[in-house]
């Protein structure tokens, strides 16, 4: 077990063993993938180089419905004509952005 040392909820030392500080710092048990730089919430620790903003997730969620757009577009040809269940399947990439705000939450429509 390895001891994180905290300031303003930042992993600023890691060390084997703990010892005295000034009152501002604390140590905390960590394992040995935690890194100086990582933030600790007072229970878990999180690499903030790994943590999206709601702003990002979005963006993330938003391109890959592009592309999966993208990769239907021949079907609205002007010579072809769209099954039901191919526009709905468009419909619900556009509207997918209603319901869900991340990739990792986001639940995909069927493709037919």
């Amino acid at each position: 077990m390895m001891k994180a040392l905290i300031l303003d909820n930042q992993v600023v030392q890691i060390e084997e063993a703990e010892f005295e500080v000034h009152s501002s710092l604390s140590w905390v048990d960590c394992d040995s993938s935690v890194e100086v730089g990582f933030v600790y919430d007072g229970t878990a620790f999180t690499n903030p180089e790994t943590v999206l903003s709601a702003e990002d997730n979005l963006e993330r969620l938003r391109a890959r419905r592009n592309v999966l757009l993208a990769e239907t577009d021949w079907w609205a040809s002007s010579d072809l004509t769209m099954t039901a269940e191919q526009t709905a399947y468009r419909q619900a990439l556009r509207d997918i952005t209603d319901t869900y705000s991340s990739l990792d939450t986001v639940v995909w429509p069927t493709k037919p």
